[in-house]
């Protein structure tokens, strides 16, 4: 059980002893999607040249794309319906198929209203997915609001080629994709080629160069994208209109990860890969001890060079799959929650209990834990489960504007000898920071970016602040929120212990559906009510809807004693007055409600018993028992929690 945390559950049954991830393959945890799909690869990733086909004669344009395991090229990010909705995508179908006479005819441009789009990101889809799909179209923001009508640079190539090779050259322009090239149809006529050459200089000139080849009595021009230093401020006339609204190159994959942490595995990464941590997204932190497979987002590299790097991403414990191209990153708790497939080895009883027992005593824990659920605390990977200090207490100290001790926590050694724990002892003992950073191994971003800020602008209070912004957002909040996930903890444990075992007068309730009300730490206060007496007289709300508030400075707190245990709590560790807000880190904790109660969902499981004769003597064989454990849990939810309530023992 967590540090201060009194053992609280929620059925009587006795449980049983046994011992998990005894191997990272009896630990294996895949993401669900928002839709509560595995995210699952079906295979490995390919790069395969396609030819794509135009409308009229001929076919131009190789360009490399990346198809998943079964053949298919993902278009994930490119899904116009799941971005407009489908009334406007089948309405901009119509209008896109009418433009196609205005752009053959010559006729007066005609535009359409998409709607109002009041975040950036989301604009910035919507201009990539229309113009992937529709290249002759234009997309134009007038304030938050997105039209579309025919390029007038489209309709001036289409002129020149091929409907079917401008839709080609147009996608390629937008994707930007680094190191492409794409190739117009041969072409007998220099005339005809000097015109396209001047089209394209004109239009495009900032961003491509274009140069005429020829090839087995055929001559062909080629377009490539400029190095990014040599372009100019504005890339063509099509993207100036709205270059603000530009989306980055994004790609979007599967990591498979083994005995690895999600923060440590993007550190990799973005060592490999020539790029910051905080361009990586994710929906969720995932499992060290384990397998596990997650979604994830680059920016700034495509899907090509993550296919170059696969083998070194290979040798570190990580495997890429489902390599696609994305629109967007991804948001934290972006994904309905996570399945789990685990072994659970050596079962035997507790207590006076015999081996016979066995069966029942699983199949009672399993049967009760189903039906009753578990307390919603966070498991020990929240905190650091094996580190000697762990993130809340650096949370705390962050949250105290002591910035040197929240340095110093941070680079505190572990046991052992390998490179990493000799840098931070070298700090820590000498607090030379440039010398720790020799040493430090390349691939722990964090750590080196700290040290070399610290080297920079010295380790004190100042310099101390200044290494802290070093590091990406979500890792400097992280350490925030591990700290309010432990009172969080605390105060579940307070509540079970102290309240009865149904909502009291006081209490903070959702009033949204249960499955609705998991755990994602988004919960809407609008949608969070105080018990009143007459609604505990009346039961008109069951424990399962209860809330607690994790510590921020927009939530409510309840109105009772636990209420009061809050106060006395933070008081205790001098927060009092904390706003939780620090404001020379550029971070800010608003809190949110998370349910006191979690359920499994799909549970499946499976109990195997062996007999292994003894190796000498005359005693009678000996029998080992395994139970194999299949369930979903809603994002935020720990399966060891779980795992816990049902083995009444730390598993």
């Amino acid at each position: 059980m967590e540090r201060d945390t009194q053992p609280c559950f929620m059925s009587d049954h006795e449980g049983f002893c046994g011992s998990i991830k005894n191997s990272t393959r009896d630990f294996v945890v895949t993401e669900l999607d928002v839709q509560g799909r595995p995210v699952t690869s079906t295979g490995r990733p390919e790069v395969a040249e396609v030819r794509q086909g135009s409308r009229k004669a001929g076919t131009a344009g190789v360009t490399t794309v990346v198809q998943n395991g079964d053949g298919v090229l993902s278009q994930e990010g490119f899904d116009l319906s799941a971005i407009l909705g489908s009334s406007v995508h089948e309405a901009l179908g119509g209008f896109a198929s009418r433009t196609v006479a205005c752009v053959e005819e010559q006729k007066e441009d005609t535009e359409m209203a998409l709607g109002t789009f009041p975040e950036k990101q989301q604009r910035a889809s919507v201009h990539r997915a229309v113009r992937h799909n529709y290249p002759f179209l234009m997309t134009v923001t007038r304030q938050t609001g997105i039209l579309v009508k025919v390029d007038p640079d489209f309709r001036e190539l289409s002129q020149l080629v091929s409907e079917g090779e401008a839709e080609d050259f147009f996608r390629f322009i937008d994707a930007k994709v680094p190191g492409s090239v794409f190739t117009f149809l041969p072409d007998d006529s220099k005339e005809h080629r000097t015109s396209v050459h001047h089209f394209i200089s004109r239009r495009f000139g900032k961003l491509v160069e274009t140069k005429s080849f020829a090839e087995q009595d055929q001559t062909a021009i080629a377009v490539r994208l400029r190095e990014k230093g040599n372009q100019g401020k504005k890339s063509g006339k099509r993207s100036a209109s709205d270059r603000e609204e530009q989306a980055e190159i994004y790609s979007g994959f599967t990591l498979k990860k083994e005995n690895l942490e999600t923060l440590e595995a993007i550190s990799y990464m973005a060592a490999v890969l020539g790029v910051l941590p905080s361009d990586f997204s994710y929906a969720g932190i995932k499992d060290k001890r384990a397998i596990t497979y997650q979604s994830m987002v680059v920016k700034k590299i495509s899907a090509e060079r993550l296919l170059e790097k696969a083998s070194e991403f290979e040798r570190r414990g990580m495997q890429l799959s489902n390599i696609h191209p994305a629109s967007e990153p991804l948001r934290l708790g972006r994904l309905q929650g996570n399945h789990f497939d685990l072994v659970i080895r050596d079962l035997k009883p507790h207590g006076k209990c015999s081996s016979s027992d066995l069966e029942a005593l699983v199949k009672a824990a399993v049967e009760n834990v189903k039906a009753r659920g578990f307390v919603n605390f966070y498991g020990p990977q929240r905190f650091g489960n094996s580190q000697t200090v762990q993130a809340d207490q650096v949370g705390l100290a962050l949250l105290k504007e002591d910035m040197v001790t929240a340095v110093r926590l941070f680079l505190s050694p572990e046991e052992g000898e390998d490179l990493q724990n000799k840098a931070k002892r070298h700090f820590l003992r000498t607090g030379n920071a440039k010398e720790s950073l020799l040493l430090m191994p390349a691939y722990k971003a964090r750590e080196r970016l700290m040290l070399r800020a610290l080297h920079r602008y010295g380790s004190g209070q100042e310099g101390c602040g200044r290494a802290w912004l070093s590091l990406p957002h979500g890792m400097r909040v992280f350490y925030l929120h591990a700290y309010c996930s432990r009172l969080w903890n605390e105060a579940a444990s307070y509540r079970l212990n102290t309240l009865p075992h149904w909502p009291v007068q006081g209490d903070l309730v959702c009033t949204r559906p249960q499955r609705d009300a998991s755990a994602t730490e988004e919960s809407d206060a609008a949608q969070v009510h105080v018990v009143t007496h007459a609604e505990e007289k009346d039961n008109a709300f069951s424990l399962k809807q209860v809330v607690l508030p994790m510590p921020g400075n927009s939530v409510k707190y309840p109105e009772n004693v636990l209420g009061k245990w809050y106060q006395d709590r933070l008081a205790q560790d001098s927060l009092s007055s904390c706003r939780f807000r620090i404001t020379s880190l550029k971070l800010n904790v608003p809190g949110c409600y998370r349910p006191l109660l979690a359920h499994p969902h799909d549970v499946t499981y499976s109990l195997c018993v062996k007999e292994e004769p003894q190796v000498t003597g005359p005693s009678p064989p000996h029998s080992t028992a395994s139970l194999t454990l299949s369930f979903d849990l809603d994002s935020s939810c720990y399966a060891t929690v779980c795992l816990r309530e049902i083995m009444k023992c730390e598993p």
